[in-house]
């Protein structure tokens, strides 16, 4: 037995092909973008870009949900010199709880108020940073709303009660289990972040001590994520701080590429939609960016979005609407961008200017804030998940998906959710002959992209297999038909190398960038396949069969359905479908299967059924 692809990487360094195509599509996009930036001239214009910033966002989160009762409840209360902190939850959806700490001036108000969005952190809104920054604002008279993110604090959505911690970890990681599923649905873990900050604002509105017109919303990191995000589409805020997240994607696209599930949204660069976007959506509200110069969120690009922004908001006569701050230190909502932020919010809420100098606090323990008596919803009465969420909604449009209307067109479906693109010429070459008398083949699936091939040709045979294996290790073949070994793009010598120093998979961070640009990995991916068989076909090849193991599975009933000259599709039979993923309470190694929004459409036993006899288990 050998392995595959042993001289085929001498022939030439596939490694990093893959983004180097993708990033070839972000540049047209990045340069259109510009193009149509500079040409914002009126307050029309930049009204019809605010609303087409919302419209994308909210596409590619699925929509807002239904607004259902709240029902808030008061665990506890801590009084403190000049302050008191109520311990309290509330149902941004139906049971599904947000734990947060409201800190409330004393006396009888009305005060403005922040949502105060804790960044990536075990302990979520009572980390110690976060906290500081909790009671800097309090003690200048606004009350702030801190909550846990899901996934964080009080949220871990994955606890696992007998080693008293998350089985995945605490944030980021449980953020993208999570997200990774939603996108089956056609939806984005940030949809519920942002709604958690949605009703947050709701609940402060049922506060007689919170003056209604006096809401502003600050987070660093993560909680600068969704600070922007919620700026951009609630209408209600007043003022707004994000720290430590806007940059912008031609800066942040490898240095450290993409991050979070929630911080990646379905075809923003190709929708020619940026960083700066979030904050012209905004316009001409004041919001002013908070940054690090040694941050990982490169600051070049975070000067760049200022720079357009600021630009947009004087168009509007708002210039001094806009701010940038500073400092040169690394990622964090340390003490200068604290005091950045009381400054700004003591301008805006408060109508003063301040020195924005924050005193000497003590911060509590994280379990002192506790809201629930164990530490965690999930040992304290229980709550929903984002991934419970997700997999009732799966289960809801399983039955309605399109595959399972009369005469569905299977085959238009999966183009259509693959965003599948027809090969045009193809080319191959032969650089070298594998053992048992195969050739060695490079074939170029279309500009850009060059894929590694096994083929074994058998003189008078009349059937050929086509393997689809990511793992193959191809042995000459016995029988009497023409076998051919193919690595599509992310396989083989092009596969993205396991880790990355961003802390990020290579893989994720490839599937991203192309999610970025509105495209699949399992697209792209079919493109080689069906560029593979034109190739066959070219020489004379006839009477193709497909075998899929691992991902090439679901990559071999896709080449069933997009070329019906296809004779027979087997697959080894064990990949879940999606609705399985879907179901899962924690899954791994299943990035490549992920379509997004696929469950509107077909699960893979809809594409088995569609190829009726060609179809063999």
């Amino acid at each position: 037995m050998i392995l595959l692809l042993a001289a085929i990487t001498t022939a030439g360094d596939l490694s990093g092909m893959v983004d180097a195509y993708l990033t070839k599509i972000a540049e047209s996009h990045w340069a259109a973008r510009k193009a149509e930036i500079a040409a914002l001239r009126t307050p029309a214009q930049i009204a019809a870009r605010q609303q087409r910033v919302r419209d994308a966002m909210l596409r590619s989160i699925g929509g807002w949900p239904a607004r259902t009762p709240l029902l808030p409840k008061v665990t506890g209360t801590l009084h403190r010199q000049g302050y008191r902190i109520e311990k309290l939850t509330y149902e941004s959806l139906p049971g599904f709880r947000v734990t947060a700490n409201f800190y409330i001036p004393n006396g009888a108000g009305p005060f403005p108020a922040v949502l105060g969005v804790a960044g990536h952190s075990n302990e979520g809104k009572a980390a110690e940073i976060y906290q500081r920054g909790w009671i800097g604002m309090v003690r200048r008279g606004i009350a702030v709303l801190a909550y846990d993110p899901p996934g964080q604090g009080e949220r871990s959505e994955y606890w696992d009660a007998n080693a008293n911690r998350s089985r995945v970890g605490i944030g980021t990681r449980e953020h993208t289990m999570a997200g990774l599923q939603c996108m089956l649905t056609g939806t984005s873990i940030a949809r519920y972040e942002i709604w958690d900050g949605v009703r947050g604002l709701d609940y402060l509105l049922t506060r007689p001590e919170i003056d209604p017109v006096r809401i502003a919303v600050a987070g660093n990191s993560g909680g600068g994520t969704q600070s922007a995000y919620l700026s951009a589409l609630e209408p209600r805020l007043a003022a707004a701080a994000p720290s430590c997240y806007i940059t912008s994607w031609e800066k942040l696209w490898f240095k450290p590429g993409p991050q979070d599930a929630e911080q990646n949204f379905w075809g923003f660069i190709r929708d020619g939609l940026d960083f700066p976007d979030f904050l012209t959506a905004y316009a001409p509200r004041p919001v002013k960016m908070l940054t690090a110069i040694q941050d990982f969120f490169p600051i070049d690009g975070a000067r760049a979005s200022y720079a357009e922004a600021s630009a947009i908001f004087a168009k509007l006569d708002a210039r001094e609407k806009v701010g940038f701050f500073e400092y040169d230190d690394t990622h964090g909502w340390s003490k200068p961008r604290r005091e950045e932020t009381y400054r700004w919010f003591e301008k805006w809420l408060l109508g003063r200017e301040g020195d924005g100098k924050e005193a000497e606090s003590t911060a509590e323990k994280p379990e002192t804030l506790n809201v629930t008596a164990t530490g965690q919803l999930a040992t304290s009465g229980g709550s929903e998940t984002v991934a419970s969420l997700n997999r009732k909604r799966a289960e809801e449009m399983y039955p309605n998906r399109a595959a399972a209307r009369r005469g569905a067109d299977i085959a238009a479906l999966v183009r259509k959710r693959l965003v599948f693109e027809t090969p045009g010429a193809v080319s191959a070459k032969k650089i070298g002959d594998a053992p048992g008398g195969g050739e060695q083949l490079l074939i170029a699936t279309e500009p850009g992209i060059t894929v590694e091939a096994v083929l074994y040709q058998r003189p008078g045979a009349k059937r050929t297999l086509l393997v689809l294996d990511p793992q193959t290790k191809a042995p000459a073949p016995e029988g009497d038909s023409n076998v051919c070994y193919l690595m599509v793009r992310g396989w083989g010598a092009s596969a993205p190398p396991k880790t990355t120093s961003s802390g990020y998979g290579a893989s994720y961070q490839t599937f991203m960038r192309a999610y970025l640009l509105g495209r699949t990995m399992a697209g792209m991916q079919s493109t080689d396949v069906m560029a593979a068989i034109r190739y066959l076909e070219s020489r004379g090849f006839r009477s193709i069969s497909i075998h899929g193991e691992g991902s090439g599975e679901a990559l071999a009933l896709y080449a069933g359905l997009l070329n019906p000259n296809i004779v027979s599709v087997h697959r080894a039979g064990r990949i879940p479908t999606f609705l399985e993923i879907a179901r899962m309470p924690d899954h791994n190694g299943l990035l490549e299967l992920i379509v997004p929004g696929v469950l509107a459409d077909f699960d893979l036993s809809d594409l088995e059924k569609a190829l009726g006899s060609r179809y063999a288990r």
